[in-house]
């Protein structure tokens, strides 16, 4: 097949990396491909044709989701019916999954090859999506190695590509050059700030974040702080910063979040990739989250593992702090902070998880990707 047509669909600034490195894995296989759908600027940067922007699905939680609901839905009809008229050869869904996976069933129905990137949080919670998955997808690749088997023991054909990120990101982090790039001095302590990359996570959470690195500025009167915003949120992080509590030394940068991370010494995170990010980067965190109350009480009695940020998960133990809820207030999120940087050996424990997880999640990421995609093809 020489000249095959994707269609794919991103929802987020994690999934349009992730398609992206697919993408490069295609143009050196199949030099004549075609891919469209919805993506963002690193998918597009690639020839891949967005039909709408990626912000439109950049949406979390349940009671979030319920306000765009509508026009969720509308954007999903228009492109299941413009895909089953244009029938193209593969759909491949990153994950996205609320998104994703009704449309990838609704296509395989049609007779349209359906592969799922990144196999939906079964272990974390909702167990029962497996059957969704068996139904609607031709092929899972997973980023996580204990995936596979747990899909497959279900019927569900599955292949474990490492995570991405873990190619992407250096074992060893360049620590001056990244604090040159991003503009704080080579010298003394650097906090990473990551509130999120939605609107609804900046909201719920940047204010709290900022307002812990002033209450740790005040023990701390060197330290700087660095916030990565999205671009089209970093107008208003900036807002947030001017209006409410916020340290002096702060700096914020449009995107750059690898560069934030390796430049930092500790980091107060959103959970979500960032977190799995910054351990690859091998830094020290905090894990925090606040969401609408009753998207929590939603989700609380389907969490089946006693943590929620994936270095925890991986490492299946509580090596960084989770301050969730309520427990994300300021001064508990300042003082969760504090705690890592008065402690050196403790740092350097974690640093020594953090390593041995980069070497599990260290694949062919593209590469294995597209031979699973090929052999879809050809089935």
């Amino acid at each position: 097949m020489g000249h095959p047509r994707f269609a794919m669909v991103a929802g987020e600034a994690s999934g349009d990396l992730l398609a992206s490195l697919v993408l490069d894995a295609m143009r050196v296989r199949w030099p004549q491909h075609t891919a469209q759908g919805i993506g963002g600027p690193q998918m597009q940067a690639r020839g891949f044709e967005s039909w709408w922007p990626v912000e439109k699905l950049s949406v979390s939680g349940y009671a979030e989701v319920l306000r765009s609901l509508r026009e969720l839905l509308g954007i999903r009809k228009e492109l299941r019916e413009r895909l089953l008229r244009e029938r193209p050869d593969a759909f491949i869904g990153v994950d996205a999954p609320d998104f994703n996976l009704a449309l990838e069933g609704d296509l395989r129905r049609a007779g349209v090859k359906t592969v799922h990137f990144v196999c939906p949080s079964i272990w974390a919670w909702r167990m029962n999506r497996v059957k969704t998955l068996k139904r609607n997808c031709d092929h899972v690749l997973c980023i996580f190695p204990f995936e596979p088997e747990l899909l497959e023991r279900h019927g569900v054909p599955a292949t474990y590509v490492g995570h991405p990120l873990a190619s992407v990101i250096p074992m060893e982090p360049d620590q001056a050059a990244a604090r040159r790039k991003v503009g704080v001095p080579e010298q003394g302590e650097v906090i990473a700030l990551l509130p999120g990359s939605r609107a609804s996570e900046i909201e719920a959470l940047a204010p709290r974040f900022l307002a812990a690195a002033a209450e740790l500025q005040k023990t701390r009167p060197s330290a700087w702080f660095v916030i990565p915003a999205v671009p089209h949120l970093q107008a208003r992080i900036s807002a947030l910063a001017r209006a409410g509590r916020a340290p002096r030394h702060l700096v914020i940068v449009t995107g750059q979040s690898h560069a934030v991370l390796a430049a930092c010494d500790v980091a107060l995170v959103a959970s979500g990739t960032a977190t799995l990010e910054a351990a690859l980067f091998k830094r020290p965190m905090v894990i925090a989250y606040r969401t609408h109350w009753l998207t929590y009480a939603l989700m609380k009695p389907r969490q089946l593992q006693p943590w929620v940020g994936l270095p925890n998960i991986l490492c299946q133990d509580f090596v960084v702090p989770e301050l969730l809820q309520s427990n994300a207030k300021p001064d508990k999120l300042a003082g969760a902070l504090a705690a890592w940087l008065d402690s050196p050996e403790r740092m350097r424990a974690v640093q020594e998880k953090f390593r041995d997880v980069h070497v599990r999640l260290r694949r062919d990421t593209a590469t294995l990707a597209i031979d699973a995609i090929e052999k879809v093809l050809a089935s």
